[in-house]
């Protein structure tokens, strides 16, 4: 696994002290999400647990991880192991206790939402994790909110993270063959999204949604078309995220910045990927 990975890791600075062992550093955050142990509780064999924390952040702040990501799924894309029928949705994450607190106007930037993507809903303080999976589920493009967020509204927003680059030439692929997702997808705005994209929408109606088209006669119009057989891969996602869960930390955040908790759901992404 890590003869895929050591390629795509950054160089060392040019000027200043080289960076700590990557393969140590790396195999410790790892540890950390996969038991969602507290940073000082990090095993002494995996180094100091500032400087893993530290390369967590830093690398959440300048992309790196979803570079490396992105890396693995050209190489992927390259052996025609994507499999194109893409599933949409979102998972509640809990906030732990430690999650709360952080600094209103975030502490690295633009990048950081102002409420750091935690929110109230039913089960108390937490964030929400909308996400892409592929048709063998495994994740292709993350995004955040507060946890009482709707899921079409971060749609397009997901849609717009889906980038997978092309190992020779060529622009990366960004468009799906279809898309399925549940009833809470189903708006005239998302439909509309996806046609114009050319992509193949397999959304079932809500009953409201149906009913109120039925009052409406023939000003109710045709009903949006809907493939039964293709709509029963939608499970693809549901057991992405049962993967991705699999990790305690992406499971229950613990992290102060959203763009913490993101960059562990994109390495979790990447040995998701690699391990495939």
């Amino acid at each position: 696994m890590w003869s895929r990975i050591e390629p795509l890791m950054p160089a060392d600075p040019v000027r200043g002290r080289r960076w700590a062992d990557h393969r140590r550093t790396l195999e410790a955050i790892a540890w950390k999400y996969r038991t969602s142990s507290p940073w000082r509780d990090l095993p002494d064999e995996l180094g100091s647990f500032q400087t893993a924390h530290e390369r967590l952040i830093g690398w959440a702040v300048d992309g790196t991880w979803e570079r490396i990501l992105a890396a693995v799924l050209a190489a992927a894309e390259a052996d025609d192991d994507i499999d194109w029928t893409v599933s949409v949705d979102s998972t509640v994450v809990r906030a732990h206790q430690h999650a709360a607190g952080a600094f209103q106007k975030g502490a690295v930037g633009r990048r950081e939402p102002a409420d750091h993507a935690l929110g109230r809903s039913r089960g108390g303080l937490s964030t929400k994790v909308h996400l892409a999976a592929d048709g063998r589920a495994r994740p292709l493009a993350f995004t955040v909110t507060a946890g009482q967020a709707g899921d079409a509204q971060a749609f397009e927003t997901v849609m717009a993270r889906i980038r997978v680059p092309r190992t020779g030439p060529g622009r990366p692929r960004t468009r799906p063959d279809a898309v399925l997702a549940d009833r809470a997808y189903s708006s005239r705005v998302i439909r509309a999204h996806l046609r114009r994209r050319g992509i193949r929408a397999v959304i079932p109606q809500p009953s409201d949604q149906i009913g109120n088209r039925l009052r409406r006669g023939r000003q109710g119009g045709r009903p949006p078309g809907f493939d039964r057989e293709a709509y029963k891969q939608r499970n693809t996602v549901e057991r992405c995220i049962a993967r991705l869960k699999q990790w305690r930390g992406p499971a229950r955040r613990t992290d102060k910045l959203a763009i913490t908790h993101q960059g562990a759901l994109h390495l979790a992404a990447t040995l998701i990927w690699v391990r495939a």
